[in-house]
């Protein structure tokens, strides 16, 4: 008896465990480190879960028309070792975004570094792109 439930709580913890990995992704399966956005707008909504934080925001576009953006960050934990917490980012800051845009083209970015408008703080985004900078 004590086996069947030990092999039953495995295989329940396998497909628990395998269900967050799928949903995981690499910076390079969905992003275009090329293709660079620098984004300034008003935030509307923020996720702050596993495996990464989210929060979108209203763009205006040259011609007037607004987009919301939906910006990935990294994970909770990658974002307060940058010196973030759950208050830092609020619905209604403007902030301005340096990050890459998604491989689709939809209105969606890796954010790398996002300055908040109220302080000109800039924050790390716990991003998953790969440091780009020359080393010396």
């Amino acid at each position: 008896m004590k086996t069947k439930f030990a092999a039953f709580a495995a295989a329940a913890g396998f497909v628990l465990a395998t269900g967050s990995a799928i949903a995981h992704h690499s910076f390079a399966a969905e992003f275009d480190a090329n293709q660079a956005v620098n984004l300034k707008g008003t935030v509307t909504k923020i996720e702050w879960m596993n495996p990464h934080t989210y929060f979108y925001m209203d763009v205006a576009e040259p011609d007037g028309a607004v987009i919301n953006w939906g910006l990935e960050m990294g994970s909770p934990n990658g974002l307060m070792r940058a010196g973030w917490t759950r208050n830092t980012l609020k619905v209604g800051d403007v902030v301005t975004v340096e990050g890459s845009r998604a491989k689709d083209k939809a209105h969606i970015g890796n954010a790398r570094v996002v300055t908040l408008a109220s302080t000109g703080k800039r924050l790390f985004a716990a991003s998953s792109q790969a440091d780009t900078t020359p080393q010396r």
